[in-house]
């Protein structure tokens, strides 16, 4: 066994700049007042974040590739049967990782354009009138109890692996290294992460809404003399 090198530091980086904008409009949600200003921002790194993983999915490292760990339902039969050997992400593990990504998109594009009745409105609120965003309101209350189950799926595939198959997962997300007799990933260079990076920052700029222009202030009357 050698030591190669699985994850990428992009890769890496979201990965646990993901957790921690998850976490922190999380328990910004359950604070409310004023904390729900950061819950909004919390909301637009995500979509950063996300935008730079689906870009990296297509130009970044082997095993952030979506077509290296997407398979079809032949690969993950064969997984649970125990015949399926490689790195990064296992067939049934690619499930979990579409799930996760689908759902944050659902859950971060529905919260862009909401509001809660007080002082809060999303970065894309004035885009829409009052009933399409309280319409948005109640998809992104119905997808927040599955992005919670699917982290706890998560913590307990983390679990499973330590505990019965003797593997940390863990680890190869802080180091990107693992002992493996499989291929090192390779590819995604300084260009690509550029690429993915600046439309990253693109999607952050149209989700932050700074592009809508002010609305002017409503002249008042004149005095009836």
């Amino acid at each position: 066994m050698a030591r190669i090198r699985v994850w990428d530091l992009p890769t890496r980086l979201f990965h646990w700049l993901l957790a921690v904008s998850v976490l922190g409009a999380f328990i910004s949600a359950q604070i409310g007042g004023n904390a729900m200003v950061w819950h909004g921002r919390f909301g637009v790194t995500v979509v950063g974040l996300l935008v730079f993983r689906l870009v990296w999915g297509f130009i970044g490292s082997t095993y952030a590739r979506f077509f290296q760990f997407v398979k079809g339902p032949a690969a993950i039969q064969a997984y649970l049967r125990g015949q399926w050997h490689g790195e990064g992400h296992n067939p049934l593990g690619a499930l979990s990782v579409l799930a996760m990504l689908s759902t944050l998109l659902a859950l971060v594009s529905t919260g862009l354009f909401s509001n809660d009745d007080i002082a809060f409105e999303g970065p894309l609120y004035a885009l829409v009138n009052k009933e399409l965003s309280d319409r948005f309101v109640g998809v992104h209350r119905l997808i927040e109890p599955l992005i919670i189950l699917l982290v706890l799926a998560h913590f307990s595939a983390i679990v499973y692996y330590v505990r019965f198959r003797k593997q940390t997962l863990i680890m190869p997300m802080v180091t990107g290294w693992k002992e493996s007799n499989g291929e090192g990933a390779r590819g995604g260079g300084v260009v690509a992460f550029c690429v993915a990076l600046m439309i990253a920052l693109v999607a952050v700029y149209g989700a932050s809404g700074a592009w809508i222009s002010a609305q002017p202030p409503t002249p008042a009357a004149a005095p009836a003399w």
